[in-house]
């Protein structure tokens, strides 16, 4: 039985225990977090995602934490709609679209990992400090992260790198990269409880990029209908490049919030009273990395956030990192060896992935936003005069193409289960 490592115990780390568990594998997975609590925000889990889910079996249980999104719609900040379209299955999709908080997703990944291969194969409290390549192995150095006490070295004869944005693995081969790339946006996010009917599941995206609202629900009570809405307030604070606050994940102030979003109000939507009554606000920098060469260090790879972090633009981020653990386990149990198995994933998977990071960064589907108010500044000039509907369309569908979620190409495309 091969000695697999998984480094990092969030969604990508669990879906890709689950995923090489499901095609027969052991793995073991190191988390550096002593005890794990459903922490975070909410993210979209995009049809070409929730297909992998539905896959391993758990499409029922996702849905049933979060909520299936049916439409987009996208507006200038005096309310003018720019383009609006049906999502998850209202869309054609084979598979939804599913809203949740991030934490309960984690959670309920973390409790399929344990029914599948047992408590033991979860070791929190191991952060990584150092590792050694073998010709046929890795050894992996690990400490306990507050005290710095030793936890123990353990060979592997492969390691997943699922750590995230601030991966000790990817430092270990690209030691010179330095922290990640800014973009001088600020994200200002936070959850409100609505009463029922208030907000539809409906996608709200709103302004630009120096100033942008998006705002989503994540769960729905089924007793109360009280709804929990996620939402994200974006405001340009610097010069793209410029070194972001250290603090990644800090509670802020929520006043200075309000002046800048004043009068944005939409049916079911009051921007500044959803930051008013929010339990909590947090800022987080907009980041991403540069898009690397290469993933693949003897046996050694890359997945996820610790291969590919880009901007929180178009919902493609926990997305992309499932369908890596998706495409890495069927790889590693169809391919004649280990070696070769990974190569057929980093072909798979890297240059896919760093289009999608690059599109990102270029807008990705925001950017009918961007050249809506280039173009019609002014409210009362005609929207679709300057910039026409075709084109918004053509945006729209060409980033589905290069995030792969067009609903005809995913249908075609093949499965990652292996047989």
């Amino acid at each position: 039985m091969m000695r697999i490592a998984i480094v990092g115990g969030g969604i990508v780390g669990l879906t890709t225990a689950i995923s090489l568990a499901r095609v027969g594998f052991r793995p073991v997975v190191y988390e550096a977090v002593r005890n794990p609590t459903p922490l975070g925000v909410g993210i979209n889990v995009l049809p070409h995602a929730m297909r992998e889910l539905a896959e391993l079996g758990l499409l029922e249980k996702v849905k049933s934490i979060g909520v299936s999104i049916e439409d987009l719609v996208y507006r200038m900040a005096d309310g003018r709609e720019v383009w609006h379209e049906a999502r998850g299955l209202s869309a054609g999709y084979d598979w939804p679209q599913v809203a949740v908080h991030r934490g309960r997703l984690q959670m309920l990944l973390l409790a399929e990992a344990q029914a599948l291969l047992g408590p033991d194969a979860i070791r929190f409290g191991h952060a990584l400090a150092g590792l050694r390549l073998g010709n046929d192995s890795v050894q992996l150095d690990f400490v306990d992260r507050e005290s710095q006490a030793p936890r123990g070295t353990v060979e592997a004869d492969l390691v997943i790198a699922a750590d995230g944005i601030h991966s000790a693995i990817r430092k270990h081969f690209y030691p010179q990269e330095g922290i990640p790339k800014w973009s001088g946006v600020s994200l200002f996010r936070g959850t409100t409880l609505l009463p029922r009917g208030q907000v539809g599941p409906l996608m709200h995206w709103t302004g630009h990029s120096k100033q942008k609202f998006a705002g989503y629900p994540i769960s729905i009570d089924p007793q109360t209908g009280e709804i929990v809405f996620n939402w994200i307030c974006d405001l340009k604070m610097a010069e793209a490049g410029s070194t972001p606050r250290e603090d990644w994940n800090r509670r802020v102030d929520r006043a200075p919030l309000l002046p800048r979003y004043a009068g944005w109000k939409w049916e079911g939507i009051d921007v500044p009273e959803l930051v008013t009554q929010a339990t909590e606000v947090f800022e987080f920098p907009m980041v991403d990395r540069d898009p690397l060469p290469r993933w693949t260090f003897g046996r050694v790879t890359l997945a996820g956030d610790a291969a590919h972090p880009m901007y929180p633009i178009g919902s493609n981020g926990a997305t992309q990192g499932i369908i890596d653990a998706r495409a890495l386990a069927f790889h590693l149990s169809t391919a004649p060896d280990v070696d070769e198995a990974l190569a057929r994933y980093e072909a798979d998977r890297r240059e896919v992935t760093s289009k999608i990071v690059l599109t990102n960064r270029a807008h990705g589907p925001d950017k009918v936003l961007e050249i809506a108010a280039a173009r019609a500044p002014d409210p009362s000039t005609d929207l679709a005069a300057v910039f026409p509907m075709e084109e918004r369309a053509k945006i729209a569908q060409d980033y589905k193409v290069i995030a792969g979620f067009d609903p005809q190409l995913l249908k075609l495309r093949r499965s990652y289960t292996p047989g």
